[in-house]
């Protein structure tokens, strides 16, 4: 990546603050950041920019995770499980970055948010409650392959990473909108922490840009968990179907040839 200018810097500190406020709140940050790396350095190797996002991401989900940790206290029998097998599947899904075509994944990914999304506003009161779908091992293992699936892809790719976890603690596993983002988030601390790590001796991050990054999407991402937790599951429900519309209008754009 070339040095940038100073503009450059102010417009991606710009998007790393507004990633990290949605990020914190349902995940999908990375429509945001990753979009803005790549506007600002159309030529630099795609390797290079998920490295320099993972940074960015990493300092913003650390903060997030922390402050939903003291404040939601999520259950550790949900949340290190998930999160061990999100660190392992992200690792391998950085492995793999280099060998796998970007554009395979929006098909998939389109399909499946515009389930989502229609699946979240036919149920109005999903996510209201935690109200869990299985018990035991079962709970468990559910939440393992989550974290294993949804971690590979970030590790690969990343954008709605958060967005995937929330969606699935809350209509798989059961949880309210509020305890589903506080676990998605620490699950997604460990697959950024685990794809920085991956690209860390590659030698292909921009300190610079990063850590401009890195600090922007950490303040953001303070005030968006702080600003779930006191809004509740109502006001993290609606911010996650906004985002999600978002998504589908972007990826919809990018698999018709007109995206933005």
């Amino acid at each position: 990546m070339h040095d940038p200018s100073t503009l450059t810097l102010l417009l991606l500190a710009l998007a790393g603050l507004s990633a990290g406020f949605v990020d914190a709140v349902v995940g999908g940050g990375g429509l945001i950041q990753l979009p803005a790396l790549v506007v600002a350095f159309p030529g630099a190797a795609p390797v290079a920019v998920l490295a320099t996002n993972k940074l960015g991401s990493v300092c913003g989900t650390t903060v997030s995770s922390a402050t939903y940790y003291r404040r939601v206290r999520p259950d550790p029998r949900t949340f290190v499980p998930l999160m061990a097998l999100a660190f392992l599947g992200s690792a391998l899904g950085a492995v793999a970055a280099s060998h796998l075509p970007k554009s395979a994944f929006d098909p998939i990914n389109l399909a499946v948010l515009v389930l989502v999304g229609g699946y979240t506003l036919l149920r109005p009161g999903l996510g209201r409650a935690t109200e869990l779908r299985f018990s035991g091992y079962r709970h468990t293992l559910a939440a393992m392959a989550a974290g294993a699936g949804i971690g590979f892809y970030d590790g690969a790719l990343g954008p709605g990473t958060g967005s995937f976890f929330v969606f699935t603690l809350v209509g798989l596993l059961g949880y309210s909108f509020l305890e589903g983002s506080a676990k998605a988030k620490m699950a997604n601390w460990a697959t950024n922490l685990a794809a920085f790590l991956v690209f860390l001796p590659q030698g292909v991050i921009a300190w610079k840009v990063g850590l401009v990054l890195g600090g922007c999407n950490l303040l953001g991402s303070y005030a968006g968990a702080r600003t779930a937790v006191a809004r509740g599951s109502g006001f993290v429900r609606g911010f996650f179907i906004c985002v999600v519309a978002v998504f589908i209008v972007k990826i919809g754009g990018d698999v018709l040839g007109t995206g933005w």
